[in-house]
């Protein structure tokens, strides 16, 4: 039985220049934290990411949330996971906030992150093996398949849950080598020429076969510059990706774009407006063969729904610290798999809980092991940092979803 909630407002100072780009000049990373506590002294953490200032809103929507779960058992309420959710994403004057957006939707996906962390708790296994353990019904019962019903029926998404069951063995070997990563931290926004230079050259010591760089800059050739000084210094084998973080209005979106197609972009990453999904039809239109990659500020499995009904998305970055948790993520993962686009989550997290859901994603969705972004900044922040090795992330083994924080710098404090 859960017998309390303590939710905590934790944020993270980062050293000058790192997490900048176009849009955010000095974030502190920050996150919500739900505190999920049984009678068998267990601990369930979840996180919700935001960027400093308001913090405290969700905060204080998590609770309202968190306390509709004590005195309530886990296992019950996981069993029909779904039928929460949407229970809680409609509250009656929460949704008036939203819906299903905004810090009421950050807050309930603390919460539910904390759920999932604490189911897997109990259980004793990563949460990336209890996702496996479930039976598609089991697992489908955790989601709300609610304003999809035209495109993913529950029948449909049993089914193909059910269809990859008998090759999951030819994934799994994933476990073992691990799952690929690509550098963030190289690019950001402030860093120098010389610094990006530096960074890009450690990354490829480091093992890593892609990297990203901030782009975005009120004149267009300082991106230009930039963007062909890492592929001038990584080579042709590497990716690159490029983020603009929101910063383009559309018409800039194609002029530039068009010009970064010089240095063989794996993809461009939110490029304007996050709600413009027509927009962003124009604009993959005016770009092809150039990828987009959409998602990071998407709040919601419906807006995903319109990115993918319009084929505009080469790759979707649904991050469960910022859309409705777990459950929201894994439904938006289904619905990219039934429209066979590639999921490569934005991590707020740091990649400490998506490291886990990735692989549900290789070996229970049948996704590719594309890869998996990797964030380095709150490293020391956490009691099981996720482990990266020659660029891969190796497979957590300890109990839960690895958010568990060694320490919170409450604010204000």
């Amino acid at each position: 039985m859960i017998t309390k909630v303590v939710v905590k407002d934790a944020r993270f100072p980062l050293a000058a220049g790192a997490g900048s780009d176009a849009i955010h000049q000095n974030p502190v990373y920050s996150y919500t934290v739900a505190c999920l506590y049984d009678d068998k002294g267990n601990c369930g953490t979840g996180l919700a990411f935001t960027l400093g200032a308001g913090n405290e809103l969700v905060c204080a929507a998590a609770r309202f949330y968190g306390e509709k779960l004590v005195g309530k058992d886990l296992p019950e309420i996981m069993a029909a996971f779904g039928d929460w959710f949407k229970q809680r994403s409609d509250e009656q004057q929460f949704r008036w906030l939203g819906p299903h957006k905004g810090v009421v939707h950050l807050a309930l996906a603390a919460v539910t992150n904390a759920c999932y962390d604490l189911w897997a708790k109990q259980q004793q296994v990563p949460l990336w093996k209890l996702l496996l353990d479930l039976t598609p019904e089991q697992l489908v019962n955790t989601l709300d398949l609610s304003y999809l019903e035209e495109i993913l029926s529950r029948e449909e998404a049993v089914r193909m849950l059910t269809d990859m069951q008998p090759s999951r063995s030819s994934r799994e070997g994933v476990l073992k080598q691990g799952y690929p990563a690509y550098d963030t931290s190289a690019g950001w926004f402030n860093y120098s020429d010389d610094q990006l230079e530096t960074n890009c050259k450690r990354a490829l010591e480091n093992g890593f076969k892609a990297l990203k760089l901030k782009v975005g800059a009120k004149n267009p050739e300082t991106d230009i510059r930039r963007a062909h000084i890492v592929r001038n210094t990584v080579g042709d084998d590497i990716k690159v990706m490029v983020d603009a973080n929101q910063q383009w209005n559309l018409p800039q979106a194609i002029a530039i774009g068009k010009r970064l197609a010089d240095i063989r972009p794996y993809w461009i990453e939110e490029p304007t407006h996050p709600d413009d999904v027509l927009a962003h039809k124009k604009l993959a239109d005016a770009l092809d063969p150039v990828k987009l990659a959409l998602g990071e500020h998407v709040p919601n499995k419906v807006i995903f729904k319109n990115y993918l009904e319009t084929g505009c998305a080469g790759f979707i970055q649904v991050d469960a610290v910022r859309v409705g948790g777990v459950s929201e993520f894994l439904t938006v993962s289904l619905l990219c798999k039934k429209y066979g686009v590639p999921v490569v989550p934005h991590v707020g997290d740091m990649g400490q809980l998506h490291q886990h859901l990735v692989l549900f994603n290789h070996i229970g969705m049948g996704h590719d092991a594309l890869f998996l972004e990797h964030i380095p900044h709150l490293r020391a922040h956490f009691s099981t940092p996720a482990l990266i090795t020659d660029g891969f992330y190796q497979t957590p083994e300890m109990p839960g979803s690895s958010c568990d924080l060694l320490s919170v710098n409450t604010f204000p404090g």
